[in-house]
């Protein structure tokens, strides 16, 4: 068969100025001169003899009538013979007509201006007839208004399959024949074409083409979308192109088809626009043209749509994004605010149901065994059924068992496989995610789902990642237990494990770290005993905290310990501890040591006498048996900075139910929200409230003072206090703490 529009059509490129051209075409004027009332013509245009409907021009001299076949032509005698008889000019506006015949007769409209001819004296002798044809204006009028509201209704974002509805349903109108039109929508790949609009096509056509691949030989649509040029099939029975598809455009009662392609700025596929018609029949020009128009305008509105649903996509996507930042920021929060490794994971059940599945377990491998340390579910009953289930270390059968031998995450779109309460939670899928440390896995985080929702790569991404932070939140929460109990540890070898019972005295210490208690503080005490019924009592602070200051402040205890019982006073043992700090390696430190060191005696008719030296310590405090502190004087350099350090000893007496408080800096530095020190005078205020004549009624009115001035700001650093009150003899303690106990300190 041979297509000749097909072939003077491929490779051409017309511009949009061509195809206004081609669809509006040119005016056409008719002019003719008629003499006496039959209106004999006396010359006229083939114009005018193809509006009358005459065909071909005929010879001068015939009455109009004669040549004038058919009825509707009728009018323009009428009109001719008014004018005529009358004397009077006519303008006859959109005058219809129907110019040529047979196959190639069109309806046209025309403006016409009839005018008598007269005789040199006055009288009519015919009608001269001029005009124009105002069809094209007309349509091209109505199609520039419809092409306007298309284009409004794109620039409006109006959804697409009413733009391209509208299209078709226009183009149909406009047509001067029966012209059935449908669009086809390409997919991303520009591989196959899906139904777009298609208003007067039958719907069993339009799904069966729904789908179609773009491809050589595929019908109008498909060969044109391969091509990515205008195919024009002028009769679809015997073309090769619809051998496919012929019984089903013979049932829809289509012979023709036209289609271009709808092409993207970047020339991508984007669809197809096709011209349907009932009878075999080739375009014309203006045809062609009115494609290729429509053709750019669905482009527009494709591309438009396009951009809509990308910059929609976009919004969605980083809207999810935010979400899913939202959600991993608050779950992460969540999981850090408690310290207890334990605690964290039970709570990484509760931030994953049902925000991720409905129920949720967290298993660990405690002692070589599985583990089960949390679940979550919607009711009580399905928590206790979730959680009495745990799986079995290295069964092969068990999904948690996989997972902590792989370390890799395992999903399912069934219940796991072994036992478990699977059917009576009607679970229909899981996920397993691995807690790792240092890629060996520790534990497994399991989703388990109910309905018929699954696990789709977004929520699988979500799960791994809440399962690394929480790892790593339980991590640290171990790593802060095991750390705070090792300092704990530590600290505690470093005071004194209980406070002696010494005669005549009665002993409160308080101790407690700055911070978390990660670090071994600074502060240190000691009470213990001598010859001849003679006690040593010390409160220091080493400069720094941590394993530093641990090895200064064992080595202060210790050579204290060591040489007391063997040097006459406390002044000597202070300048032992000096030589012993001054002589340490340097990789145990080189701080100094602030430190109130002392021998104590109890008196025999009640009392104690006490020989103290101070060496850059804070005053100790004498507080009588009126409940009056004073300082205690006593000058002395700090240990571990001279060779020869300038100490003083000063010797006390200390009367029944008098106290002698020894404390560190870390008390009067503690501040408040205003950033103030707790300070000396607040001390002394603190210590002249009523209380009982108790050691531990001393240091608790110490201890509550700081707590309130400090209130939520905590402390900055380490506090230690040492207070010793004398007894009257032979009698047990003043009411309060037994000799030798400790107040309870609160918590920090």
């Amino acid at each position: 068969m041979t297509r000749a529009p097909e072939r003077d059509i491929e490779g051409v490129h017309s511009h949009p100025e061509d195809d206004l051209q081609a669809l509006f075409g040119h005016s056409t004027a008719v002019f003719a001169s008629l003499a006496g009332p039959a209106h004999r013509v006396e010359d006229a245009n083939a114009a005018f003899f193809s509006a009358i409907g005459a065909g071909e021009p005929v010879r001068t001299g015939i009455p109009l009538k004669a040549v004038m076949p058919r009825p509707e032509a009728q009018g323009i005698l009428t009109l001719l013979d008014r004018v005529y008889r009358g004397g009077e000019r006519h303008v006859g506006r959109n005058t219809r007509t129907v110019l040529d015949h047979g196959p190639a007769a069109r309806g046209a409209s025309f403006d016409l201006t009839c005018e008598p001819r007269l005789d040199p004296a006055g009288n009519v002798m015919g009608v001269l007839v001029t005009g124009v044809e105002t069809t094209q204006v007309k349509q091209a009028r109505r199609l520039t208004a419809e092409h306007r509201a298309l284009l409004e209704q794109i620039a409006r974002q109006a959804p697409l399959e009413q733009v391209l509805d509208g299209m078709a349903r226009t183009i149909e109108e406009l047509a001067p024949e029966e012209v059935l039109v449908s669009v086809l929508l390409a997919d991303p790949e520009g591989r196959h074409l899906h139904h777009g609009a298609a208003p007067s096509l039958p719907d069993f056509y339009n799904e069966a083409i729904d789908g179609i691949a773009a491809g050589e030989g595929v019908g109008s649509c498909g060969t044109a979308a391969h091509r990515r040029q205008p195919v024009i099939v002028s009769d679809i029975a015997t073309d090769p192109f619809w051998d496919d598809f012929r019984d089903l455009a013979e049932k829809a009662e289509v012979a023709a088809c036209w289609s271009t392609p709808i092409l993207a700025r970047d020339r991508s596929l984007l669809g197809t626009f096709a011209m349907y018609h009932r009878v075999p029949r080739a375009p014309q020009e203006p045809d062609l043209a009115l494609a290729r128009m429509f053709a750019d305008t669905a482009a527009l509105a494709i591309e438009r749509h396009q951009a809509e649903q990308a910059r929609a996509t976009a919004e969605a996507r980083e809207e999810a994004a935010r979400g899913d930042l939202a959600f991993l920021l608050a779950a992460s929060t969540f999981l850090s605010c408690d310290l207890d490794h334990t605690e964290t994971l039970r709570r990484l059940t509760t931030a994953c149901a049902p925000a991720l599945a409905p129920l949720c377990t967290v298993d660990v491998i405690d002692a070589g065994r599985v583990k089960r340390v949390a679940a979550a579910a919607p009711t009580p009953l399905e928590e206790r059924l979730l959680a009495s289930h745990v799986p079995v270390h290295g069964a092969a059968d068990d999904a948690v068992a996989r997972v902590l031998a792989t370390g890799l995450s395992e999903v399912a779109r069934h219940a796991p496989t072994g036992p478990g309460p699977w059917n009576d939670l009607s679970v229909t899928g899981y996920l397993c995610v691995p807690l790792l440390d240092r890629g060996a896995a520790f534990g497994v985080m399991t989703l388990l789902t109910t309905g018929e929702d699954s696990f789709d790569g977004h929520t699988v991404a979500l799960a791994e990642e809440l399962a690394r932070r929480a790892a790593s939140a339980a991590l640290n929460a171990r790593q802060y237990t095991q750390r705070a109990a090792l300092a704990r540890d530590l600290q505690s070898g470093l005071l004194l494990p209980e406070v002696p019972n010494v005669p005549g005295t009665d002993i409160a210490t308080y101790y407690h770290p700055a911070g978390e208690g990660l670090d071994i503080g600074g502060d240190f005490y000691d009470v213990f005993p001598l010859e001849e019924g003679t006690w040593a009592f010390m409160l220091g602070d080493v400069c720094g905290r941590g394993a530093t200051a641990a090895t200064t402040t064992a080595l202060v205890r210790h050579t204290a310990r060591a040489v007391a019982p063997l040097l006459p006073d406390p002044e000597a043992v202070v300048r032992a501890v000096n030589k012993a700090l001054l002589d340490r390696p340097s990789s145990h430190g080189t701080g100094f040591v602030t430190l109130v060191y002392g021998h104590l005696t109890p008196v025999a008719d009640g009392g104690l006498d006490i020989t103290l030296v101070r060496a850059g310590h804070t005053h100790p405090l004498l507080i009588d048996a009126r409940r009056t502190p004073r300082p205690v004087a006593g000058d002395g350099l700090l240990l571990g900075i001279s060779r020869a350090p300038d100490l003083a000893a000063r010797h006390i007496r200390l009367h029944p139910t008098e106290s002698l408080l020894l404390y560190t800096d870390g008390i009067t530095e503690a501040r408040n929200e205003a950033e103030e020190h707790f300070g000396e005078e607040r001390l002394v205020n603190a210590l002249t409230t009523p209380r009982p004549a108790t050691a531990s009624g001393v240091l608790d009115a110490l201890i509550r003072a700081v707590r309130a001035f400090s209130g939520a700001n905590g402390i900055d650093d380490d506090q230690a206090a040492l207070v010793l009150t004398a007894t009257a003899p032979a009698t047990a303690p003043a009411t309060g703490a037994a000799p030798g106990t400790a107040p309870e300190a609160p918590g920090p």
